[in-house]
Formats: C-alpha cells, sequence, structure tokens
C-alpha cells in the first residue's frame, strides 16, 4: 500500500539558497517525489515534516496539510495499486491535482491582462505582464493564490529590491500590482483567506509626478511653429489634451471631432468602480481648429497616417515632445501627460473648484474614501472652467494680481 508524507530533498537547493517542500510517494519500496509550491528560506525551517522556525509555520502546516488530504483521497481512490509502480502512481496524482493551477497567481493575472487589452488599456497590461514575470521568477514556476501568505510577500518584496535590483517607486508599483490581483481573485471568489497576505505589508507611496510646466513653457510650445510635419503633430496632440480638460491620449484618439460635444468614459476607470463616470464636455474653438488639421472625413477620428500600434506612438510621441522641448529651450520635462498636470495646476491657481477640476479630469475624491457625484457638476460649469483656463495661459497677466490676493488668503487660513 502506497503512502505519502511531506519532506524535502536537502541535496536540490534552489540557487537562492531555499528549498521547496516535496510529498514523498512511497510505493513497492521506491520513492517518487511531487514538488509543491511551499518554499522554505533553509532546511532548518522544516523538522519532522512540519514547517517550524516562521513567522507564518502555523498558516503554511494548515496549508500543506491540506493539500496532502487533498492526495490523500486521491490515493485512496486508486483501485489495485499494487499494479502501479512508483512512479506511475506520483503521474496519476500529479494528473489528477493540476486542475489545482486554474486559480493560480499567474493565471488570474493573465485573464486580466487580457481583460485590460480588450479595453484599451495596454500599457497598465504591460506592467502586470512584467510583474507576472517577476513573480514566476521568484516562486519558480505557477503558484496557487491559495499558497500565497503574508511570509511570500515580504520574500518578493526583497527579491525584487535584492534581485531585480529595482528602486522604490518601482517596487511600490510592483507591490501595488500583485495586490490587485490577489484581491480580484478574492472578488471573483477563486480564493478565501484567513489572513489576507498584504495584512503587515506596507506599500510605499507612490510620489507625486511633478510633470506640469510653467505657463511661460506651455505658450511656448503652443505658438511654436515647428517646420517638421511630425513635430507639428506632436504639439497639437499636447495642446488637444489641454484644451479638452487634460484627456488622456488613449480617449483622444476615439473622439468624433465631427459633433460640438465630447462626451465619453475613461478608458483607464472602464472596469473599475468609476467606470459609469461620464465626462461631457463642449469642444472649444481652438480645439476644433486644430482637430481640423487631422481629422478623418469619414469618421470623425483623428488620423496622422500612422498604422502604430498604441503603445509605440505613446513612445513616438513621448520622444517627439521631448525633441520640441529641447529645440525651444524648455527646461522642464515635457511628456503628453503634462498637459493634463498643467490643466489641473493652473485651473487650481485661478480658484476652480476642485470638484469642478476632477469632473475634467475624470478623477474621484479618493480623500474623503468616497467618489463625488459627478452628476451634479454641471457641463456648463466644466465648460465655463475650461473657457477661463485657456483665457488664462493667453493673458496670464490679467490674473496676476487675482493669484497673489488669493495665495496670501489661503496662507492667512493656514
Amino acid at each position: 500500500m502506497a503512502t505519502l508524507k511531506l519532506t524535502i530533498f536537502k541535496a536540490k537547493v534552489l540557487k537562492d539558497g531555499r528549498h521547496k517542500i516535496r510529498i514523498a510517494v512511497c510505493h513497492k519500496h521506491e520513492t517518487a517525489y511531487i514538488i509543491t509550491n511551499f518554499i522554505i528560506d533553509h532546511e532548518s525551517q522544516f523538522k519532522n515534516g512540519q514547517v517550524v522556525k516562521r513567522p507564518d509555520a502555523s498558516i503554511l502546516n494548515t496549508k500543506l496539510r491540506n493539500l496532502l488530504n487533498e492526495y490523500q483521497e486521491e490515493l485512496d481512490s486508486i483501485k489495485n495499486q499494487a499494479a502501479y509502480s512508483c512512479s506511475q502512481l506520483r503521474n496519476i496524482l500529479v494528473k489528477r491535482q493540476s486542475i489545482q493551477n486554474e486559480n493560480s497567481f499567474q493565471s488570474v493575472c493573465k485573464w486580466y491582462e487580457e481583460e485590460l487589452r480588450e479595453n484599451g488599456s495596454y500599457k497598465y497590461a504591460e506592467m502586470l505582464e512584467r510583474n507576472r514575470r517577476y513573480f514566476t521568477e521568484f516562486t519558480k514556476g505557477e503558484f496557487p493564490l491559495s499558497n500565497i501568505t503574508p511570509e511570500i510577500i515580504e520574500g518578493y518584496s526583497k527579491f525584487l529590491r535584492k534581485q531585480k535590483k529595482v528602486g522604490e517607486t518601482t517596487n511600490g508599483i510592483m507591490m501595488r500590482n500583485t495586490k490587485t490581483i490577489i484581491n480580484r481573485g478574492i472578488k471573483k471568489r477563486m480564493v478565501i483567506y484567513e489572513v489576507h497576505p498584504f495584512i503587515d505589508f506596507s506599500i510605499s507611496a507612490a510620489p507625486i509626478r511633478e510633470l506640469d510646466i510653467s505657463i511661460e513653457s506651455f505658450n511656448k510650445i503652443r505658438l511654436s511653429d515647428p517646420k517638421e510635419r511630425r513635430m507639428k503633430i506632436a504639439r497639437d496632440l499636447f495642446c488637444l489634451s489641454f484644451y479638452l480638460g487634460g484627456i488622456n491620449l488613449i480617449d483622444l484618439l476615439q473622439i468624433d471631432f465631427r459633433k460640438p460635444e465630447l462626451e465619453y468614459v475613461r478608458t483607464k476607470v472602464k472596469n473599475t468602480t468609476n467606470g459609469t463616470m461620464t465626462i461631457k464636455i463642449s469642444i472649444p474653438p481652438i480645439a476644433q481648429e486644430i482637430a481640423g488639421r487631422w481629422i478623418n472625413r469619414n469618421t470623425g477620428l483623428l488620423d496622422f497616417g500612422y498604422k502604430f500600434s498604441y503603445d509605440n506612438f505613446v513612445r513616438y510621441i513621448t520622444r517627439l515632445l521631448k525633441s520640441l522641448a529641447k529645440e525651444l529651450g524648455v527646461t522642464e520635462k515635457v511628456v503628453y501627460y503634462s498637459a493634463r498636470k498643467s490643466f489641473a495646476q493652473y485651473a487650481s491657481e485661478i480658484g476652480i473648484p476642485d470638484g469642478i477640476i476632477d469632473y475634467c479630469l475624470g478623477h474621484s475624491d479618493k480623500s474623503k474614501g468616497v467618489i463625488r457625484y459627478y452628476t451634479k457638476v454641471r457641463q456648463k460649469q466644466a465648460d465655463m472652467a475650461i473657457s477661463r483656463v485657456i483665457d488664462y495661459v493667453n493673458n496670464p497677466e490679467k490674473y496676476k494680481e487675482y493669484i497673489e490676493l488669493r495665495s496670501d488668503i489661503m496662507m492667512m487660513r493656514g
């Protein structure tokens, strides 16, 4: 009669010195091994078939007992075991348990990546794919969601810093993406945790990207007259984003400029709790004029004659804006996103209420833990705000005294 037990193979050490816990299948004086996804840092952390000397030892031992019981049930269901060799029994057990990998971290991540790409969120999908590769490298293969513990999360963060040499910002982004996949698994009822893997893990806050530029720099770009067609495209896309309330490029490329108004849901939030939020604004005359240079008369969409994928087009425009800024003597970092940041900054400077700025940008008020009810912000208010910001960049001196007075009042309020 075959038997099963938990063990480690001291001679089989991973490159980083860790050990994978195995299930030994003993039959007919032979032993074959089933490799699990549970890993310990050193052989001293495993004794008498149990994990020891680890903060998560109790959790791991419970999971290992459950796994061993599952294999035992499968083994008990095999009739006439004597007819099989040890290796054959091991292969039967592995095959029957392969379904467990359907709810692995990697499979959940792949499903989400595909969903994001279908909805145009290519950049975010790329970030998740990179994180999935690193996590797979850390776990040495497919790793069940149910096996992820706080210790695994701590270990992965250390792996990113020491092995992949990522900085704090990138580490924070990748750990945040890891948490997203785990929470998605929980939401889809693919896994239930007694203790959430991130219960003790603190993710570093993402630093605020200082990508807004001065009005002087914005006007240099706005009023520039580059000779090259490609530079004109970069300039016009930058200005269109600004004049349309900081619209993201992926959304801008889907706007029908034959209509006097644009109405859209940000691609970035379509599959989130903010996904039903619709932004509706009138297209300012200056934006209509710019779009008219590049519009496809049949579709109403911007058409530059390029056959780039979206991701490659983003990189192309980024390079062009960098070159244009350098050519114009703009010392700040300029990317497409700078138009969005600058719109928000200028709007705030001239006293546009936060709620209206958020409506134009498609933001939620996360600081209060709730989403503002954007339907209460009328389109007319957003149109007036955009018109006022445009007037500000056209006539900055007109607002100078007001901005100084407002700044003094804010300082007095403390």
